[in-house]
């Protein structure tokens, strides 16, 4: 390996580490902006990031996209989809770390691999391996035994989960970068978050111009909350190997469960300790197939390299590594 190479492998990964990174950090962040509602944030989130995004896409001067994409009306009905999904995604995100659920939400991207593996079999109609089987069926399993721990369905885990697996296929389908993507969908959001900011004003119920310019800076920032960490992930993602990707993507939902139960001392009793337990057995059982397949894969690669003959296009398998399982599926847009 050159050394531009290994100084580009390098920058890979601190960029991917700065972004799971800050995509694991962010329940710190939102509860810094009480006394706004998680509704008033998720408005300044939409309305802020599209600003940002668009001087970034000023900056590197990248707008051929937009004009493809208008001429493409069914790009743009999914765009719509995507902006729909993940304005649920980021509120109850919001709203959950805001309530006091922060370990319930880390578990929502903990699963997250597993159900978007499920909705390639039931939508895509991939076939997967034994051990990705076993990990599918240890996951629900883990959802099982945490509706008994607490008492009911884990339903914002599992609105995370599944409002962002369906948020990643939509953007399969869409294929566009994740800057530029993003810029798509706060356009969609921008205008009704913008008209309900007006209305929280126009009945004295915004908090922006009332709680002091430390207060308004603060909501501003959501904006930068959301780009930074898509920057860093989109320079991660064409200089480290997908399989690395896989494996990175699970330090957000580490920090948050970490800052969950350390930092927020949220309850922790015996049967959700299980229950994490069989979510972590499945990733890890996930995670180690999707690294035997990759090494495989390379393999015979190298092999028919060597022997001069192109590999053949094999059958689809969902792999924790896959795009379809990367935070760029969606911004990591976790959060």
């Amino acid at each position: 390996m050159t050394e531009k190479s290994d100084g580009e492998g390098r920058t890979g990964l601190l960029n991917g580490f700065a972004a799971y990174g800050m995509w694991g950090l962010v329940p710190l962040f939102w509860p810094l902006l009480k006394p706004a509602g998680a509704a008033e944030i998720l408005a300044h989130r939409m309305v802020w990031s599209l600003g940002f995004v668009v001087v970034a896409l000023l900056v590197v001067r990248r707008w051929a996209w937009a004009g493809e994409l208008l001429r493409q009306p069914r790009r743009l009905a999914l765009i719509v989809v995507a902006a729909a999904v993940i304005t649920v995604n980021w509120g109850v995100y919001i709203w959950a770390v805001n309530s006091g659920h922060v370990v319930e939400a880390s578990l929502g991207y903990f699963i997250n691999p597993l159900v978007t593996i499920a909705m390639g079999v039931l939508i895509l109609k991939e076939r997967l391996r034994p051990v990705q089987w076993a990990a599918v069926s240890t996951g629900a399993a883990s959802v099982l035994v945490l509706t008994v721990g607490y008492g009911r369905p884990p339903w914002i885990s599992l609105c995370l989960a599944f409002s962002f697996a369906t948020y990643g296929l939509v953007k399969k389908k869409v294929n566009l970068g994740g800057v530029e993507s993003l810029a798509a969908e706060t356009a969609v959001q921008f205008l009704p978050a913008l008209a309900y900011l007006l209305w929280l004003g126009a009945h004295g119920e915004a908090t922006f111009t009332s709680e002091g310019p430390g207060h308004a800076v603060l909501l501003a920032s959501t904006g930068l909350v959301t780009a930074v960490p898509l920057v860093c992930f989109g320079a991660a993602a064409i200089r480290v190997p997908l399989s690395t990707l896989g494996l990175l993507q699970y330090l957000a939902p580490v920090f948050q469960f970490l800052l969950g139960v350390v930092y927020f001392h949220e309850s922790m009793p015996a049967e959700r300790w299980a229950g994490f337990a069989l979510v972590w057995l499945a990733l890890s059982l996930l995670t180690w197939d999707g690294l035997r397949s990759a090494r495989r894969a390379a393999q015979v690669r190298a092999r028919l390299g060597a022997a001069g003959t192109p590999p053949a296009p094999g059958p689809r398998v969902s792999s924790p590594s896959s795009p379809d399982c990367s935070p760029d599926s969606a911004p990591a847009v976790e959060a």
